[in-house]
């Protein structure tokens, strides 16, 4: 390596070391007002863009920062800042709520969504930049994209590594009484930094060592790919089979799933990706079978695509849209595009399947494009579904009683609420009146079937002590001042007497806070106090199992003492109560802090 070369290298991986040590400190920034609701924080629609920006964006240049022109890569950067900026705008306008601050307003989805937009246009952006033409050759496109998923996967992996490292450290230096370790890895100071900084360092030790062993990359990818593609006539026959049988079982089994359209793309989405194992860049064919077994499952995905598209449209004629079924339509378009360029690259004469190329070069950039469109006003899944949930009442499809009003109030953002508002002055009675009941609760309400937290699963400490069958047996289908709701919940419970009239309460820990739960004279369990943790960090579980807790004097102003420390205990606010919390007051003897 000349001189030259290794100044640039150095260059280039301080710029990297930068790169990642200014993203971590952003990240820890960001997170500090969020959690102290501070600027920029109180400002959901510049919060939201900072931080998902923050977040992806820097993996633009990490990745390309030795492989584009600076300008391209300067230019492509500051379009993908705008593009990630508008989705996460988007996204915080739709789900901000006065009391959602922050990354409140935030779902997973636009964080998924953010990373696969800027995945695929990049790797359409930079081989066009290394060509110096719109379109490079199809090699090169499917080369950097799996080079860039092996560097990812090795820059986690070892960023996990360096955390797993720290907290060995941690735990052996604790053994001997010093501390100090673990409450640096603790602190979000040194955390956000660190991880930003170690996992620029092992992107650029992962770009090194893919460049310097292209080849051996290249290697191992030929070889896995080659297995993947050896299930291809496996899958072959499983689409086939299932096709052949469907004449003799008709399609009624098929739509009792009631998730025919997702098992149907699920099968569509497999053929797609084990026909591009067996194609790989092209360069070479594979052997006959997997080349045969590619072929025909080209053909196979048009009967799959037109009964997903088939059971799709059922499901929406009959239902009306939802989000799920957006998303659906939009999987169904993808699905739509890869099969008419499979099959004729099945059916066209000359190199094998040489078609595929520039349909996956294709529906990479209508992807791209729905992804645009879904996470903006264009096509946002909420906006369609309100509107065709909407319209349906209106032209009497479904009546008011079975609208799901709830679906408008939680579930749908801005856009159900603001049908909500429109719906309140509705000219049929019932429809106005359930629609200002809906715009008023402030928690949502569960069928019984859904609203039973998941006792089997529930951790209840002291052990040896088990939940009241009254609480159990509870109607949870109420609004009950708990969020413990579903089987996915499993919110541990503490059962002890808080009060200490003779009486066990139920105390559930959710996110900061315990709360307390009384039996009334009817049997009934009611919301009468909450326990907060405050400001340190905390570990609820943890204190519970450190035994049964103890109250503090004096008893006007009671604490609940949990593994030595306290946490105030207050009686439930009318706030709490309005949210979901029966009203009830407490019984002789409930708990009360102003209690004498």
């Amino acid at each position: 390596m000349s001189s030259t070369d290794a100044m640039t290298a150095r260059k280039t991986a301080a710029t990297r070391l930068a790169i990642g040590l200014a993203q971590g400190i952003a990240l820890f920034l960001l997170q500090k007002a969020d959690e102290s609701k501070a600027w920029p924080a109180t400002v959901p629609m510049l919060y939201a863009p900072l931080l998902v920006c923050a977040l992806m964006v820097p993996m633009i240049p990490l990745a390309a920062l030795s492989a584009m022109r600076r300008a391209a890569l300067i230019a492509w950067t500051v379009l993908a800042t705008g593009l990630t900026a508008v989705l996460a705008v988007h996204a915080a306008w739709t789900g901000a709520e006065p009391q959602r601050l922050g990354a409140g307003p935030l779902s997973p989805p636009i964080f998924i969504a953010a990373a696969a937009l800027l995945f695929i246009a990049h790797h359409l952006v930079q081989p066009a930049d290394a060509a110096r033409k719109p379109l490079a050759p199809y090699a090169d496109y499917f080369d950097l994209a799996f080079t860039n998923l092996i560097r990812l996967f090795l820059s986690l992996a070892f960023t996990g590594a360096f955390w797993l490292l720290l907290f060995l450290a941690g735990a052996l230096f604790k053994l001997i009484g010093v501390q100090a370790i673990q409450k640096l890895i603790g602190e979000t100071a040194f955390a956000f930094p660190a991880t930003g900084l170690m996992f620029a360092a092992a992107v650029h030790m992962a770009v090194q060592l893919t460049e310097a062993r292209a080849g051996l990359v290249r290697g191992v990818r030929t070889v896995g790919l080659t297995l993947l593609a050896w299930l291809s006539p496996l899958m072959v026959v499983i689409a086939g089979g299932f096709l052949a049988t469907l004449p003799f079982t008709g399609l009624a089994p098929l739509w009792g799933t009631k998730a025919a359209a997702s098992l149907l793309l699920s099968a569509a989405a497999a053929l797609i990706i084990l026909v591009n194992a067996a194609y790989q860049d092209g360069v070479e064919p594979p052997s006959t079978i997997p080349r045969w077994a590619a072929r025909i499952a080209g053909l196979l995905l048009i009967p799959i695509v037109i009964l997903a598209a088939y059971a799709l449209w059922l499901r929406v004629d009959q239902y009306g849209l939802t989000p799920d079924r957006v998303f659906a339509g939009a999987y169904l378009v993808v699905a739509i595009g890869f099969t008419a360029g499979y099959a004729i690259a099945a059916l066209r004469p000359g190199p094998w399947m040489k078609t595929l190329e520039p349909t996956n070069l294709i529906m990479a950039a209508v992807s791209v494009l729905l992804l645009l469109a879904l996470f903006t006003p264009i096509a946002d899944p909420a906006r369609l579904s309100v509107e065709s949930q909407v319209k349906r009442l209106e032209r009497g499809k479904v009546a008011a009683e079975k609208f799901d009003f709830q679906f408008l109030r939680f579930d749908s953002g801005r856009y159900g609420r603001l049908a909500l508002e429109r719906l309140k002055a509705h000219p049929d009675a019932e429809v106005a009146k359930r629609a200002r009941e809906a715009a008023a609760s402030t928690e949502k309400r569960y069928a019984a079937s859904e609203a039973r937290p998941n006792f089997k699963a529930m951790a209840v400490y002291p052990v040896g002590k088990a939940l009241p069958k009254s609480f159990i047996a509870q109607d949870w289908s109420k609004p009950s001042g708990s969020n413990c709701t579903g089987a996915a919940m499993q919110c541990p419970a503490l059962v002890a007497d808080v009060d200490a009239d003779g009486r066990d309460e139920v105390l559930l820990a959710e996110g900061d806070r315990l709360k307390v739960f009384s039996e009334g004279a009817d049997h009934t369990w009611s919301l009468t106090a909450i326990a907060l943790a405050g400001c340190e960090s905390y570990d609820l579980e943890t204190w519970m199992k450190a035994g049964p807790p103890t109250l503090g004097e004096p008893v006007a102003r009671r604490d609940l003492i949990l593994d030595g420390r306290r946490l105030p205990l207050q009686p439930a606010s009318k706030d709490c109560q309005a949210s979901g919390a029966s009203a009830a007051p407490p019984r002789d003897g409930g708990v009360n802090p102003d209690k004498k």
